[in-house]
């Protein structure tokens, strides 16, 4: 037997009704922090409106995946099993986890999904992973389509992969300098964020090389024009970054890649959706016209990116949006652009000086192809302009924005006074439901098969939209008795769907199975006792404990952070390449009294970062 592949659109929530948002848009299945234990530790939800979430994600066959994916102390583990009890109740899919207690803990039969804080980057990890349970692998973030298809072909279990938003330039769960600087773990859902910060690149000497430019902060990834590549190389599940972002955000990103992912769907038939149902909008999706740092697709395509696009935004973190021309005229607070984007009152708009400065400023007044500003700013003929607030479209937004249907096929026909109605639906649900009539129906003396389809496709009020009806014999039907029979069968239907309803359920460890490495370092997150024991007994030698665990300051030396990324090449000058640029070594940046040493390994194309000496 030939089985389809079930293709996923992931999309984050903040909040309850951000992923009920999400589901209307076209999301397959939604990922959500609980009260506590997710790596965003400002996105948490109480269990009531969780379950009320995965009651509405059920009946379009959409999943509920909830973040437990922080290190866990041992004096939390109990808390955390309490909580994995509240959830399976609650009716979540899955949980998404990096710590390896989970697996060991009294818990329900609840699916364990691997976080990108796992770091899987090799088909040896991938492998243990599978091994030990796990339904469903996140990828890290830095790998190539042709390292995904490595990873694919030595495992069985669904793959995710993000497609879609901010990227951090560590690789996930490798990331200590927040720990180490500020006390707040990135690994258990409190990030400084230094990497959006600014910096001073100076050599050994402290010579300043470059001023307070964003080294470290990266574009946001976009590989929507890479879906079908992605899939190709073994990716089912396409993961949108964003448990902090607001609801339009979350609307406008699921939206397109719901449309974009339904045209590669369409076009091959050994593809299907992971859920059920089909989304219309009242609005026209655009990615650039939400929160962005404009995009990369970081290293999807390899090691350098095509056309020497960049991978980082080192002028500035904040949101760049759409681009709508370069400034032809200025007066007062009044500017005119080229080209032949449309403004409205209240637009915000952006802009890079010639010195590379950013700065944003709102539209007062539009008259004709002039803008009014609401204040006076240092914006020149020929600098780029930005729209990162468009009024109009988000005012779209903020009203109900999509309509999310099933579709369903009714019979009806008579059986001497039963008026039967068969109601199937996409999802595989099917019920059947008669009413009794005084009478067996008369032979109607003028056509009703129209008036009574009519009749039955009213499911305005319903989460169903008629496709086929197929209605049996011309007889006389009120339609207060058909609208009668329509309502208790689409009722019957959904307590038909809600009982059938089937979770995935976790999968055996394979305790014989052998760790990959030997020796973990603090990088690798073990934090607690029975996460000790389970990489002991899994053949692991040495165990370094997390960064979290470590009393004292750090030992010289130690890294806080190791990224793909790579600065010397961002800015043109790889020691591998012989045509480019010279930068001493080692470099350094400086904000404030923090300073950080660069590492560049070479032979890996990897860079480490360290705390130097002040």
């Amino acid at each position: 037997m030939h089985y389809k592949r079930n293709i996923e659109l992931l999309a984050p929530a903040k909040n309850e009704f951000i992923g009920i948002e999400a589901i209307k848009h076209g999301a397959d299945a939604v990922y959500i922090g609980a009260n506590a234990f997710g790596a965003r530790s400002q996105a948490g939800n109480d269990i009531e409106s969780i379950k009320r979430l995965t009651d509405f994600a059920h009946q379009y066959e959409a999943r509920i995946y909830c973040t437990v994916n922080t290190i866990i102390f041992d004096n939390e583990l109990r808390d955390v099993e309490r909580m994995v009890h509240e959830l399976y109740r609650a009716g979540v899919d899955a949980l998404i986890v990096q710590d390896m207690a989970l697996l060991r803990l009294d818990i329900p039969p609840i699916a364990i999904h691997a976080s990108t804080q796992c770091d899987i980057r090799t088909p040896e990890k991938a492998q243990f992973l599978e091994k030990m349970g796990f339904a469903q692998l996140v990828l890290a973030r830095e790998l190539s389509l042709d390292e995904i298809k490595g990873i694919s072909s030595s495992v069985k279990v669904p793959l995710e992969g993000f497609c879609h938003g901010a990227l951090c330039v560590s690789y996930s769960g490798r990331c200590q300098i927040s720990q180490a600087l500020k006390g707040r773990s990135a690994n258990r859902g409190e990030c400084a964020q230094f990497c959006r910060l600014s910096y001073d690149l100076e050599d050994t000497a402290g010579k300043k090389l470059m001023q307070s430019k964003h080294l470290l902060s990266l574009r946001d990834f976009n590989a929507s024009d890479r879906l079908q590549q992605m899939i190709d190389a073994g990716i089912s599940s396409f993961k949108i970054e964003g448990r902090l972002k607001d609801v339009d955000y979350v609307k406008n990103v699921v939206a397109y890649y719901r449309q974009t992912l339904d045209r590669i769907i369409a076009s091959n038939e050994n593809l299907v959706r992971s859920s059920a149902g089909s989304s219309s909008f009242t609005f026209e999706p655009s990615l650039s016209k939400s929160f962005n740092r404009s995009f990369t697709h970081y290293f999807i395509d390899g090691l350098h990116p095509k056309n020497g696009m960049k991978m980082a935004s080192i002028h500035t973190p904040k949101s760049l949006g759409e681009y709508v021309g370069k400034v032809a005229t200025t007066s007062g607070n009044a500017i005119t652009l080229n080209g032949n984007a449309t403004f409205v009152n209240g637009d915000g708009l952006s802009y890079f000086d010639n010195n590379g400065n950013y700065d944003g400023f709102r539209v007062n007044k539009v008259i004709g192809n002039k803008l009014l500003l609401m204040e006076k700013c240092n914006i020149k003929p020929g600098d780029s302009v930005y729209k990162t607030y468009d009024k109009a479209f988000n005012d779209i937004l903020a009203k109900p924005s999509a309509k999310r249907t099933i579709s369903i096929d009714f019979t009806l026909w008579t059986a001497g006074n039963q008026l039967c109605l068969k109601a199937c639906d996409e999802r595989g649900c099917m019920a059947t439901h008669s009413i009794t009539l005084d009478n067996e129906p008369e032979a109607a003396k003028q056509p009703q098969t129209e008036r009574q389809r009519q009749v039955l496709s009213k499911l305005g009020d319903t989460n169903f939209t008629m496709r086929e009806c197929d209605i049996k014999g011309e007889y006389f039907i009120p339609s207060s008795v058909l609208t009668q029979l329509r309502r208790e069968t689409i009722s019957l239907l959904e307590r038909t769907h809600k009982t059938a309803y089937q979770r995935d359920l976790r999968r055996t460890e394979n305790k014989s199975t052998t760790f990959p490495y030997q020796n973990l370092v603090s990088a690798d997150n073990v934090a607690n006792h029975i996460s000790h024991q389970f990489y002991k007994e899994h053949g692991v030698r040495n165990i370094e404990p997390a960064i979290e665990c470590k009393k004292g300051n750090l030992e010289k030396g130690t890294v806080v952070m190791s990224t793909r990324y790579c600065l010397r090449r961002e800015l043109g000058a790889c020691k591998k390449e012989k045509a480019s640029k010279q930068l001493p070594s080692p470099l350094f940046l400086r904000n404030g009294k923090t300073l950080l040493q660069l590492n560049c390994d070479c032979s890996r194309c990897e860079m480490t970062i360290t705390i130097a000496e002040k």
